[in-house]
């Protein structure tokens, strides 16, 4: 799958963001990009940290272990989540319940 990569320190996630939405949701694969919808509007900064929160307790990891490394103005984001053995598949599967 092209929306993620596994290195040794993390993982690099390419992000698709629709701030304003209802929820903060995971709504599946966009192009080559994972689509969250984000309960925060694309104002000072909110959606981005809404992502970052949502990411890091989906994750079950610290938010400091979760950064922007392109696109903070942007729709389409590069997040690296600094934890070792995540599988990313896993937050497609989490919304499936």
């Amino acid at each position: 799958m092209s929306w993620y990569q596994i290195g040794r320190d993390g993982v690099r996630l390419q992000i698709q963001a629709q701030p304003g939405a209802k929820h903060t949701e995971v709504a599946g694969l966009y192009g080559d990009c994972l689509k969250l919808r984000l309960a925060s509007p694309p104002v000072d900064g909110k959606a981005n940290a809404c992502l970052i929160e949502f990411l890091a307790e989906r994750l079950g990891v610290k938010r400091g272990q979760v950064k922007i490394t392109r696109g903070l103005s942007s729709r389409r984001k590069n997040v690296f989540v600094a934890v070792a053995g995540f599988q990313p598949k896993a937050l497609l599967a989490q919304d499936r319940e």
